[in-house]
């Protein structure tokens, strides 16, 4: 008897529980057609364009971020506040690590590739081809330029 009464409580401790997502919130499904571009943010170099699939970039929590690329588009050395991690969704984007920009030291990462940064890893990127990139991190998100001559914001 003691055990049915410890089971019985149990499960009324669980009914307890807050949900950990509303309904609206419990899932997200995006086909490509319905991708909503806009400008990408303003921190990036003009050109780009962005899509938050999930998510707000804007504050603390996971987000997911398309970044569509033209060609000929390019990002300086810069380095982001938490874990980078991008698949390359079309196209293809040249990276390449550390404090110069250095193209010749740059990988090329065609569609299907994908990479990883830790927080503070100066990268910089650029692209000859339009590329799509997801970036999927945590937010708020952030882009310091290793020379801040370069942050876009500064020359607006």
């Amino acid at each position: 008897m003691k055990v049915a009464s410890i089971f019985a409580l149990s499960l009324i401790g669980f009914c307890g529980f807050p949900s950990f997502a509303s309904a609206e919130e419990a899932h997200t499904m995006i086909a490509p057609d319905d991708v909503k571009w806009g400008p990408a943010p303003k921190v990036l170099p003009a050109g780009a364009e962005a899509a938050v699939l999930f998510g707000d970039p804007t504050k603390e929590g996971l987000f997911a971020l398309r970044l569509k690329a033209p060609a000929g588009y390019a990002v300086a050395p810069h380095t982001h506040p938490a874990d980078e991690v991008v698949t390359v969704i079309s196209g293809t984007t040249q990276l390449g690590m550390g404090e110069t920009a250095d193209r010749s030291a740059a990988k090329a990462l065609p569609a299907g590739s994908f990479f990883a940064l830790p927080p503070g890893t100066a990268h910089f990127v650029y692209f000859d081809e339009e590329t799509v990139l997801q970036i999927t991190t945590n937010g708020p998100w952030g882009l310091k330029y290793v020379n801040p001559a370069d942050d876009p914001q500064k020359t607006q």
